[in-house]
């Protein structure tokens, strides 16, 4: 049956499995955990639990940036949530995280420990706990917060919407990737102009900002989401170009991007991250782990 065809039903019942697509057997209308397990628990007092996805970029380059910034309490141990396998929902995650959601963090640094999850709270969690990549005055910070809070509710357009129904959608239907589409490049064309204007999302400082948004908009304009750089016409946003690729060319950037990543290829893998060293050493047999 066609979409234009469907009909909802007077009161909706969950199928499973029924919808397709590949997120079609961890997808479910209800919350908690599905079964008993502890998570693993490594030397730092910062746990992070998650995925290389852009949500996990996210957290992972702003650690790396903290500790390229000298701030060794930031060092952290980055376990890999395999959401495909519903990791997500295990009992020890859902304790971190009620939504069971990656990317999840505990801070032991404070008894009892704090959990933090959402991906915009944990940037600045980690912000305000460390001092760095948030300006301290009042209409700086705001600024920065009106952008990572931009993010959060974008986001999900780009990805739920545009990636999940350009991409990854069993069907192709020509009404939701055309109304998707148009969200995905007046979201570009708002990044455009701003950065027609300022150097970094927030201004002339590199922030949370620049971390939080980069990794679904910066990857997607350089081809790495989706494979829809050219369907979007991604080099026609010039400012976003210039902001994406000087982003990516950060050293801290290019080790956050990799981490709890576990698709692509081989070098560009650290599944799990417990120590700088990590990144030196890493082996076939570490990444295939």
């Amino acid at each position: 049956m066609s979409d234009n065809q469907y009909q909802p039903p007077k009161v909706w019942t969950w199928e499973p499995n029924a919808n397709g697509g590949p997120f079609a057997n961890i997808n479910r209308p209800v919350s908690g955990s599905t079964h008993e397990k502890d998570l693993p628990v490594g030397k730092h007092p910062l746990q992070l639990y998650s995925l290389g996805t852009p949500n996990g970029q996210k957290v992972t380059i702003m650690l790396e940036e903290l500790l390229a910034a000298g701030v060794s309490e930031a060092e952290y141990d980055a376990w890999l949530i395999r959401i495909g396998e519903g990791d997500q929902f295990s009992s020890g995650f859902v304790d971190v995280n009620p939504n069971s959601k990656i990317p999840a963090l505990r801070d032991h640094a404070t008894t009892p420990p704090t959990r933090v999850f959402e991906s915009g709270a944990i940037l600045l969690y980690l912000a305000e706990k460390f001092g760095h990549f948030l300006p301290k005055d009042p209409a700086g910070r705001t600024e920065t917060l009106n952008w990572l809070f931009w993010l959060q509710g974008s986001a999900p357009f780009l990805g739920g919407g545009f990636g999940h129904f350009y991409h990854y959608a069993p069907v192709k239907i020509e009404y939701a990737i055309n109304r998707f589409t148009m969200e995905a490049k007046r979201q570009l064309d708002v990044l455009e102009q701003q950065l027609g204007r300022h150097t970094f999302i927030a201004g002339e400082e590199y922030s949370i900002a620049d971390m939080a948004i980069w990794p679904w908009y910066g990857n997607i304009v350089l081809g790495n989401a989706y494979e829809a750089a050219e369907f979007l016409d991604a080099d026609s946003y010039k400012n976003v170009l210039r902001w994406a690729k000087a982003v990516a060319a950060r050293p801290a950037v290019q080790r956050g991007r990799i981490v709890n990543r576990a698709v692509g290829p081989l070098n560009e893998q650290l599944r799990e991250r417990h120590d700088a060293a990590d990144f030196d050493t890493q082996t076939e047999d570490k990444r295939q782990a």
